[in-house]
Parts: C-alpha cells; sequence; structure tokens
C-alpha cells in the first residue's frame, strides 16, 4: 500500500529556509525576543556571547532562525576552526562597537550641551561615531550663567531630553547652584570636578608629568600654557596640539567619560 505523507501544510506556510551564518567574533546581531544588539565574542558549543555598545554581555542558545543579521533573519553556526582568528570586534574612539555601515540616525528633539567649544570638539572625537548612531546633537553654551534660561527657552519634555555636560561642577560652586536651580524629570546636569576640559586629558596622554596648578583669580588656560612653556598667546592652537594627542577614551579621565556616558544614556532613554 502506497503511504502518504502526513504533512497537509500548504507550501506557501512552511518556513522558508534561512541562510546559515558564521558567528564569527565581531559579527553584529540582534536577537529578536529581547531586541538586544551586539557584536559576537564568544561561541561555545551552542550558545553565543554577545556583546553591545555599553559593554554588557548576554548569552543565547544557537537556535535556527535566532537572530536578525541587517534585519534578515539568520541561523547562527559556530565558525569552522579553519575560520581566520580575529582579535574581536571593531570598536570606536568612545570603546563601543563598532557598527560598520550604520547609517546616521535623524537628529532627535533632546540635545547634550556643553560649555564651550573645546568641550564639544572633545566629546565628537570620543563619541561622535555614537551620538551619529544615537541621533544626538551636541551644541556648546559659551558658560553657564545663562543656563537657566536657555533650559527655560528648551522646555524639556519626555520628547525631548536635556542633558547638560558642566566643568567644575563641585558642591557649593557656581556651576553646582545653577545645575541644581535648572534639574528636573527631563534635565539632566552633570560635570566633572576639573576647572577646564582641559585637566579631562589624560596628562599622560599629553606628554607631561601633570597639569600645573594656576592661581586663583588668573586665566586658567593662559597660567598653564605658561607654567609649562607653552605659546599662551594662542590657546586655541594649544588646544589642538591637544586634541590631536586624544585618540580614544583612554586617553580620558574617568570622571569624564562616566558623566558623558551617563548623558548618552538619558537623552536616549
Amino acid at each position: 500500500m502506497r503511504q502518504y505523507s502526513a504533512d497537509l501544510t500548504p507550501p506557501w506556510k512552511k518556513p522558508q529556509p534561512v541562510p546559515e551564518v558564521p558567528a564569527d567574533p565581531g559579527l553584529v546581531v540582534e536577537e529578536p525576543g529581547t531586541g538586544f544588539c551586539g557584536a559576537v565574542i564568544r561561541c561555545e558549543a551552542g550558545t553565543v556571547t554577545l556583546e553591545d555598545r555599553f559593554g554588557k554581555h548576554r548569552v543565547f542558545p544557537l537556535e535556527p532562525r535566532g537572530f536578525l543579521l541587517e534585519g534578515r533573519v539568520v541561523t547562527l553556526v559556530r565558525p569552522s576552526s579553519s575560520a581566520p582568528a580575529r582579535s574581536g570586534p571593531a570598536r570606536t574612539a568612545s570603546g563601543s562597537v563598532a557598527v560598520p555601515g550604520a547609517r546616521a540616525r535623524v537628529a532627535r528633539a533632546g540635545r547634550i550641551y556643553v560649555e564651550g567649544r573645546h568641550d564639544a570638539e572633545l566629546v565628537e572625537k570620543v563619541w561622535g561615531d555614537d551620538l551619529r548612531i544615537e541621533g544626538v546633537v551636541v551644541e556648546y553654551l559659551g558658560g553657564v550663567d545663562d543656563l537657566p534660561s536657555i533650559v527655560a527657552d528648551f522646555a524639556p519634555g519626555p520628547d525631548a531630553r536635556l542633558g547638560v555636560l558642566v566643568d567644575h561642577l563641585v558642591p557649593g560652586s557656581k556651576e553646582w547652584h545653577i545645575a541644581e536651580a535648572v534639574t528636573s524629570e527631563h534635565a539632566l546636569v552633570v560635570g566633572h570636578p576639573y576647572i577646564d576640559i582641559w585637566e579631562a586629558v589624560k596628562p599622560s596622554s599629553v606628554g607631561i608629568e601633570g597639569w600645573p596648578r594656576v592661581p586663583r583669580g588668573q586665566d586658567w588656560k593662559t597660567g598653564v600654557c605658561r607654567a609649562l612653556g607653552w605659546p599662551s598667546e594662542n590657546t586655541g592652537a594649544v588646544w589642538q596640539a591637544i586634541l590631536a594627542r586624544v585618540g580614544s577614551y583612554k586617553d580620558l579621565e574617568p570622571e569624564l567619560l562616566g558623566r558623558v556616558e551617563e548623558l548618552i544614556d538619558f537623552v536616549t532613554a
């Protein structure tokens, strides 16, 4: 007697085959069930470990049709032992996992404000790739004295959060009182303890033993240049030389790194 298949599923309702992709280190995929997106850092028997742009790790099973690659469903498989070894995922200057070919997102209504042009240039150099992917625009204030009126005009809200990075934000300072006055549910003001953003660059990266102390009442940048024998008549050129020594987050002090990451998280929440 002829045997007939019991599968009566119409062909158009059957799952279509999907490509199998080796889970090579550095491959960026998304786990659709959780929305977790990251780069492969490890693939072991039955599991794959991903790392997102913030350094968070998640382990997922290697299940058929379990991941999205550039929006397409794929099945991750263990890479062959003959595959060339890779040192790990590419990184941006901020230490985040780079996303090759990623397009800049349309700018959000939210913004990050920093005090001055030098601050903005440093943030752009280290976090620029991350900010473009997240659609975050950075602007500079030129000082914090007008911050209350600027925040009032901006009118932060749930869909337009405002983050502000302030120099020399220490308890009791003028900057601290201004920050306290404008902080709200949708406006976050954070800062580093340095008098100027120059100090947030590690001295070793600039080739000095430490940033000199400048007497109170004296222009800080001018005093630093004089103490170090740098041309004090053109602090802008000196800053460009300092900025050229910054290659990544490793050249910056932790007190600045944490605050900028905090602002990016807040504005993109």
